[in-house]
């Protein structure tokens, strides 16, 4: 382990973190709302944590082991949480330490569970940090000291082996420095092309770029309570369901799209896109179905809400809870299977479901043909043994601390199905749920405990169960 390697690149983190609150310090600054000197102290403090580490106590790694890429990752994530709350906590729009925690370890794994209301009228300078962690934190980042880190010496691959999201496909580029370019570029101006559309659909530009930020990093921080709801517009809607949809799809995908003039054809060869495409069909016209059949909602607010769940976003324009019953159990499973592999999406991800569904079926054939020789195959590629047992291995990890957590959270006094809602919607990523944290309403009525046990779902759901439990293991700090 290189300790002092860690220690000098959480300081780069951290400066790059704090150089980020400038931005809603300026907002403040014209906004004339009072934060201007809770933002810079909140900087300050971050660039002098970033300045210590780097320079005194942090040392320039000649080269990174994957066991240092997975510390990294799992540190970053709670370090940069920890200073994301400064702001909140320093501005009293948080009146607690776990509020102002909460609210940024939301922002930053991208779960969109929040303890605030009154956001109509809440300091934009607020409202854009908020959506600013989102969007920092949808592609990740720790892909984006990735990219600047060969400019410093030091190489990338462990921690983009650590950072990126689900069952990687093959890199972009050879190299993963111009891969975590490529894929913040995709990023950004996939932002740039949906604030654009917000605008010309007839948001402000604030609002416009506060939820193109949510949307691509399908985060679901809104600046208004009713959500997208507020607007009212069949348009925004729709223009919100799109860039959801492109945003869980894998971003290697976009890549190949972009190499080929766009073809829709470098989608639809791929499996798990297929998959990902049918299960939202699938999910439409069965909650579409029901819904309609009792008379409870209108198509759009049916195709937008499922899409934002089956996306992990957490965006709303009505209150999916006042559904019949059996919607909830549709929109909870698809809580569970989440976007595609490669995305800004949580959940156990497409790709995983899909093979753990073919690994099922193969042993249903191999128990009318014992001697057969059956393959698991992803598009024309056979997966290896290895790589399903692993994932039947992450459903297992999945699955049991989705039950720990929702344990802890009935021992911390949160009623049955607000804990087990409230930890699917967070270790999904997700954010709203149903019970007393549904759309409609929010967390902040759960006790301190449960705010933190649903931070550590947060943050371990973010860093999908096995770069969090490799630590636990006593080898791993081993030489």
């Amino acid at each position: 382990m290189h300790y002092r390697g860690i220690v000098w690149i959480l300081g780069i983190l951290s400066l790059l973190y704090g150089s980020s609150m400038l931005i809603p310090a300026a907002i403040a600054v014209s906004s004339d709302s009072g934060e201007f000197l809770h933002f810079v102290f909140a900087c300050a403090l971050s660039l002098i944590i970033g300045a210590v580490a780097f320079f005194y106590f942090g040392e320039r790694p000649d080269r990174l082991s994957h066991r240092d890429g997975f510390l990294i990752v799992a540190l970053a994530w709670v370090v940069l949480s920890i200073l994301g709350a400064l702001p909140f906590l320093t501005t009293g729009i948080c009146p607690s330490v776990f509020d102002a925690l909460f609210e940024s370890a939301s922002g930053l794994t991208t779960t969109g569970a929040t303890v605030l209301s009154g956001l109509d009228g809440m300091p934009h300078s607020i409202l854009f940090w908020r959506s600013m962690q989102e969007w920092l934190g949808g592609m990740g980042i720790i892909v984006l000291a990735v990219a600047i880190m060969p400019l410093l010496g030091v190489g990338g691959m462990q921690l983009f082996r650590a950072e990126t999201p689900g069952p990687v496909k093959d890199k972009l580029t050879a190299r993963v420095t111009e891969t975590a370019k490529v894929l913040w570029y995709i990023y950004l101006i996939m932002t740039l092309i949906c604030a654009t559309a917000f605008v010309a659909a007839g948001m402000n530009w604030f609002d416009a770029i506060n939820h193109a930020m949510c949307t691509v990093a399908i985060g679901g921080f809104s600046t208004h309570d009713a959500s997208i709801g507020y607007y009212g517009s069949p348009l925004i809607e729709t223009i919100t369901v799109v860039f959801m949809i492109l945003a869980g799809i894998n971003f290697t995908l976009h890549f190949a799209a972009m190499q080929n003039q766009f073809s829709f054809r470098n989608y639809w060869k791929d499996d798990e896109f297929r998959t990902y495409v049918k299960i939202l069909a699938f999910l439409m016209l069965s909650v579409g179905v029901i819904v309609l059949g009792s008379g409870t909602g209108e198509w759009h607010q049916i195709i937008f809400n499922v899409v934002s769940i089956a996306t992990t976003t957490g965006f709303a324009v009505s209150d999916y809870t006042q559904w019949p019953p059996g919607t909830g159990m549709l929109l909870f499973a698809a809580m569970f299977v989440g976007a595609c592999a490669g995305s800004t999406g949580g959940g156990m991800k497409v790709v995983r479901v899909l093979l753990l569904f073919r690994q099922g079926l193969g042993e249903i054939h191999r128990m009318i043909h014992p001697h057969a020789i059956i393959y698991i195959k992803l598009g024309d590629q056979t997966v290896e043994p290895a790589i399903v047992q692993a994932i039947w291995g992450f459903f297992v990890l999945y699955i049991v601390c989705y039950l720990m957590v929702a344990i802890l959270l009935g021992l911390a006094g949160v009623d049955m199905l607000t804990a087990l809602s409230a930890t699917a919607a967070c270790l999904t990523n997700t954010g709203p749920g149903f019970g007393s944290v549904g759309p409609a309403s929010n967390y902040a009525d759960l006790p301190h405990a449960a705010k933190a046990i649903l931070m550590f779902a947060m943050v371990l759901g973010r860093l999908e169960i096995y770069t969090f439990f490799v630590l636990l293991i006593p080898e791993f700090w081993r030489k």
